[in-house]
C-alpha cells in the first residue's frame, strides 16, 4: 500500500485492473486502518478517473452476495449521498411511489454516513428487518412490488471499511460507488449524484452498459431533483437542463425539503407525505423524483407521463399501500 499511496500522492492514476485489485485486497483486510483512511482521503482531494471508478465497481460486484431477480425487471432509485444538504428521504419515499405506479423496485440502501438518516436508518425505524434471502426478496416484490437491499448484508467484504467511513464522516468514493453496486444489477436505474463532474462520469460509464438510465444533478448541489433550481438530466438519449417550471412544479427553498435533525423527524415527514399530510412542497419534490424514475423505466413515454403516473400513485394511496405491504408483510414472515 505504501507504493500505491506514493503513486497517488505524486498525482499518478490507477489502471482499472489495479483499482480492482486494491479494493479486493482492502476488503480482505490486507491493509491497516491508517492506510485505508489515507487511501480514501486521496480521492477527496482529487478527481477519480473513469478507469478507477470502473475498477472499484468491478471489485464490489465481484465480492458482493448476488441477487437474481431479473424476471421482475426492477428499477433502483439511489443517490450517491454526500451532498451535505440534509433533505428528507426523497429517493426512499419516491421508491414507494414508483412501486405503487406499477414499476417493480429493487432499492439499494444503507445507513447514513454523511447524513442524519440514510434509507436503512429510516426502514429500521419503521421496524423493517433486513434480509439477503432471495426468496424473501421475491416475496416482497410479489406482494409490495418493491424489495429493500440493505448494502451491508450484500457487501460483507466492506466491513473493514465501514467503521473508517463512519469515523471520517464525510463523503468518500464509496458514495460514488453505492448506486453502481446494487447486487441485483437492475437494468433500469435512476441515479442522483452530488456533482456535475460525477454526473458526466456516470453518464460515460452507463453508456457502455445495457441499462436504461437517468442520472440527475441539481445545479445547486443536490443529488436529486430538489426543485430549488435547474437540474441536469443525462439519459440514454442525451443530456438536458430542466427547470422546475418545465415539469409544472414550483421552485422551492432549501427549507421546504429539510429532513430534520433526527431519524424520528425524518420518519415523521416520510409518514406524513405517504398519508397525504405532507406539505405541497414535499409532495411536489417526491412526484418530481418518482416521475423521473418512471421516465427512466419508460423513456419513450416521456417525462410528463412519468410525472402523471407518480402523482396518481402518491395521491391515490397506492404508494402507501406498497409501503404497508413491504413493512407489514416482512414482519409477518419473521413471526412464523
Amino acid at each position: 500500500m505504501k507504493d500505491i499511496l506514493n503513486r497517488l500522492i505524486e498525482h499518478k492514476y490507477l489502471s482499472r485492473e489495479d483499482a480492482k485489485n486494491i479494493l479486493v485486497k482492502l476488503a480482505q483486510g490486507e491493509y491497516n486502518q491508517s492506510q485505508i483512511a489515507t487511501f480514501l482521503t486521496v480521492y477527496m482531494m482529487r478527481t477519480i478517473t473513469v478507469d478507477e471508478l470502473q475498477g472499484f465497481r468491478d471489485a464490489m460486484l465481484e465480492l458482493c452476495v448476488p441477487v437474481d431477480i431479473e424476471e421482475y425487471d426492477a428499477i433502483d432509485l439511489c443517490g450517491t449521498g454526500g451532498d451535505g444538504k440534509d433533505t428528507f428521504n426523497i429517493s426512499t419515499l419516491s421508491s414507494f411511489v414508483v412501486a405503487g405506479a406499477g414499476q417493480p423496485v429493487a432499492k439499494h440502501g444503507n445507513n447514513g454516513v454523511s447524513s442524519v438518516c440514510g434509507s436503512s436508518n429510516l426502514m429500521a425505524q419503521f421496524g423493517y428487518e433486513f434480509t439477503n434471502d432471495t426468496d424473501e426478496l421475491k416475496r416482497s416484490l410479489d406482494e409490495a412490488n418493491i424489495c429493500f437491499l440493505h448494502a451491508p448484508l450484500f457487501h460483507p467484504a466492506m466491513k473493514n471499511v465501514a467503521p473508517i467511513r463512519k469515523d471520517l464522516g464525510v463523503k468518500t468514493f464509496f458514495n460514488m460507488l453505492g448506486p453502481m453496486t446494487n447486487p441485483a444489477r437492475p437494468k433500469k436505474q435512476l441515479v442522483g449524484v452530488f456533482s456535475l463532474e460525477l454526473a458526466r462520469l456516470y453518464g460515460y460509464l452507463y453508456q457502455r452498459t445495457d441499462k436504461q438510465f437517468v442520472i440527475l444533478h441539481s445545479l445547486d448541489g443536490y443529488d436529486e431533483v430538489s426543485l430549488t433550481g435547474g437540474f441536469k438530466v443525462i439519459s440514454n438519449s442525451g443530456e438536458q437542463l430542466i427547470t422546475p417550471g418545465d415539469i409544472n412544479k414550483p421552485r422551492l427553498k432549501a427549507a421546504d425539503i429539510y429532513g430534520g435533525e433526527t431519524v424520528e423527524e425524518a420518519a415523521k415527514i416520510f409518514n406524513n407525505v405517504l398519508n397525504g399530510e405532507g406539505t405541497p412542497e414535499q409532495e411536489a419534490v417526491i412526484i418530481a423524483n418518482a416521475g423521473m424514475a418512471l421516465f427512466a423505466a419508460d423513456q419513450d413515454a416521456g417525462i410528463e407521463a412519468g410525472m402523471q403516473k407518480a402523482e396518481e400513485s402518491l395521491k391515490s394511496g397506492k404508494a402507501k399501500e406498497a409501503f404497508k405491504n413491504l413493512v407489514n408483510k416482512k414482519k409477518s414472515y419473521t413471526t412464523h
